[in-house]
């Protein structure tokens, strides 16, 4: 590589070319309030989720540890799946005291489309050593029908 584009690259990235990238673990304390302010201030946290299929169902698994059945809400729809709910810290800690913070506290939600029609008159919640279980039974459209041709 040339000098001209040396130095280009260099003044681009704002560092030198040959410098080598420590990772580092970040305090709390050492984030910056604007960089923290743009990650929490999008309201809701999104879910994370497991879906699969075992049989003739889709079933969706979620871990919602700290969440009461209260305060978990499902819409089913024949194409779609929709989890909202709120995990509420109950201690008040103050900013300066977190050594970490990686869970979310507050509002979260989740909605997924379906790879298949289910039938939601035939869904089932269970929520089971913190995680929510929902099986979705398909709907099987490959059944054939045979219908007798009546002579008139």
């Amino acid at each position: 590589m040339n000098n001209d584009t040396k130095k280009f690259f260099e003044k681009l990235a704002g560092a030198s070319v040959q410098e080598e990238f420590e990772p580092k673990l970040a305090k709390v304390d050492e984030i910056e309030e604007t960089e923290s302010e743009d990650v929490f201030d999008e309201g809701e946290g999104q879910l994370a989720i497991d879906v699969y299929q075992s049989g003739n169902d889709i079933i969706v698994e979620a871990p919602v540890a700290g969440v009461g059945i209260d305060d978990l809400d499902l819409e089913i729809s024949p194409e779609s799946v929709a989890i909202r709910g709120k995990r509420e810290q109950h201690e008040h800690i103050e900013e300066g005291d977190f050594l970490y913070q990686e869970c979310y506290w507050g509002k979260f939600s989740r909605s997924i489309i379906l790879p298949q029609e289910i039938n939601p008159d035939h869904a089932t919640a269970t929520f089971k050593n913190g995680v929510l279980r929902i099986v979705l039974p398909k709907v099987n459209k490959q059944k054939t029908k045979k219908v007798k041709v009546r002579f008139e």
